[in-house]
Formats: C-alpha cells, structure tokens, sequence
C-alpha cells in the first residue's frame, strides 16, 4: 500500500482528496495549521489508514516529519485566493512560496518520495488577448499576489535539478465549486447559488468575463491520476485541470442558476475592466492522461441549492466558510 502525504488536508480540495484516496486503497498522512479548523477530518479519524499531523509548512521540522515515509506528495496547503493573499502578503509570500520550496525541496530530497503534485491555478493565464483560448503553452500574466507567487513556484519546480525517479508535476486547477466536507461560499459559483437560494438579490459585477469551472471532486480526482500515470507523461509537466466546454462567463451562470431558481433577483453591475479573464483549452489533461470531468456546473448548482433549500446548513453566511 502506497502512502501519500497530503498538505492542506483539511481544506476544501484536500478533505475531499483524502477520502478519494482513502477508497482507492492508499494510507494517508495529513497535514494541516487547521487555520479554519478540524471538523473536515472527523469522520475520517477513526479510520486506520489515515493519519494526521498537525503542522506548519513553514515549519523544517514538521514537513520533514510529515514527509517520512511517505510515496508521494500532494501539495495543497497555501494562502488560497486573491483576497486572502492581499490582505496578508507576508504570510501569503511565506506559505505559498517558502513554505511550498520547503515541501518540494525536502521532498526532491527524501528518496522514498517518487510522486509530488502541486495544486496551482488557471489564474496564473491573468487576461488572455481577443476571443481565443489559453493553454498550457501560453504566456503567463499573473495579476494578483497569489497567482504570481504560484507562477513563482511553477518555475522552481520546473527548473530545479531532481533526482531521476523524483517526478513532479503542477496542476493549473480551474475555479472551483461544488460540496465539501470544508465547505466554501467564497467562491463564484457557491456564493451566487447560496444568494438566490436565501431569497437575497444577487449582484454580478462585470456580467462578460469569463472563467473556467471544474467541480472539487474532479479536481481531486485530477490529482489521483496524475499519482498513478506513466512518469514519462508527467515528470516536470504541467496540466490544466479542467473542460474546456466548462469556460462560463458570469452571466451564464447566472442563466443556469434561474433554472434551479426562476424567480432569483439577479443585478447586473456594468464593470469594464477585469485583470483576471480567460478561456482555457483543456485537451492537453484529455488527450495525453485520460482525463475526464464527471460533474458540470449545472451539477454544481443544483447539489449547492438543494443543501440551502433544505436547511442543512445552519448559517450558510457562517464566516466558517470563508477563507478571509
């Protein structure tokens, strides 16, 4: 049985990860600041082949720990999104750059890790020029902190000399929605979908732009596959995260939400100027590893309204989740 270490276990991508690889067969060790707590892994703690270590990436001492004995890597944890890492640049430029250098570093190290994946973003394509589509080949214009500091990681990890059974590989995720074991609503489609559904006039500033979506649970499924591909596909590759016929501008989503939700006020506030918009062309993942998404966006919404709809949630304005 192969064990993999998974950074950020507690977050939104990572708790759902760990319980895929969980039923895949493989041990799982977990680290995680619980910066937004814990309750994520509560169901998974009993089970015997997964472990959690409480810990900072920052830390020498608690990566070195959490990465013994372990196969492989999948590196999550980070300051995630633009608002997080503009409110706090020092911790974000010292988590999502020195933290993730000290994982990769003491990895490329440690010759019993053979996988590392690193969880970047399409955000790192930043404006893309006339009506085309991005891809993995297309010059990168990083707008925010933390699309620069993952662009910034990227080349580390391209560019530094490995050991030859050390296979990198960096994943550009796609924004991302959908249900969690650590919940968000500060993400696009979560959010415009939890307004309508509370009755609340929802505002869409900036109707034109455009973005990829791809549901939490394909995303982590990305990750597994990238574990279990040949080496000679991935080693020091890079890999968009997504579908290409899931490129959605706003106001498309505000059409599919009024299908779940016909009477939802719905404002559009005219913006002009967006530093982030983009379309992205996904066949590089498709052709090359297989990969497929098994939910769309309109899966999304729906699986989102239904828990609001139904009071599953206790306050879903909780600042629970949220990640600022």
């Amino acid at each position: 049985m192969k064990k993999i270490l998974v950074t950020g276990v507690a977050g939104y991508i990572g708790s759902v990860l760990t319980r895929q690889l969980l039923n895949k067969g493989y041990a799982v060790r977990g680290l995680d600041k619980l910066n937004f707590g814990g309750e994520s892994l509560i169901s998974i703690l009993n089970n015997p082949n997964f472990e959690f270590v409480k810990g900072d990436i920052r830390n020498e001492t608690d990566v070195i720990k959490a990465i013994d004995g372990v196969d492989g890597v999948v590196h999550l944890a980070a300051i995630v999104g633009d608002p997080a890492c503009s409110k706090e640049p020092e911790i974000a430029e010292s988590t999502n750059w020195e933290g993730a250098k000290l994982v990769f570093d003491i990895s490329n190290k440690n010759n019993n890790v053979k996988r590392f994946v690193f969880a970047s973003t399409c955000s790192n394509y930043g404006k893309m020029e006339g009506d085309g589509f991005v891809n993995e080949k297309s010059d990168l214009s990083p707008v925010s902190l933390y699309a620069k500091l993952k662009v910034k990681f990227e080349k580390h990890m391209m560019e530094t000399e490995i050991r030859n059974d050390f296979i990198p590989t960096a994943l550009r995720f796609s924004t991302v929605y959908g249900l969690s074991p650590r919940l968000r609503f500060d993400l696009t489609v979560n959010e415009f979908v939890r307004e309508v559904a509370v009755g609340n006039e929802l505002l869409i500033f900036g109707e034109q732009f455009w973005r990829p979506y791809c549901h939490v649970e394909d995303l982590a499924r990305a990750c597994v596959l990238v574990l279990e591909s040949p080496s000679e596909k991935v080693r020091q590759n890079v890999f968009g995260v997504g579908d290409t016929n899931e490129n959605y501008q706003k106001k498309m989503l505000a059409d599919e939400i009024l299908k779940v939700e016909p009477n939802a006020k719905i404002k559009y506030v005219k913006r002009d100027e967006d530093p982030r918009d983009y379309r992205v062309d996904f066949s590089k993942i498709k052709n090359e590893l297989g990969f497929e998404i098994t939910k769309r966006v309109p899966d999304g919404i729906r699986e989102i309204h239904d828990i609001i709809k139904n009071n599953i949630l206790t306050n879903p304005f909780s600042d629970n989740y949220k990640n600022i």
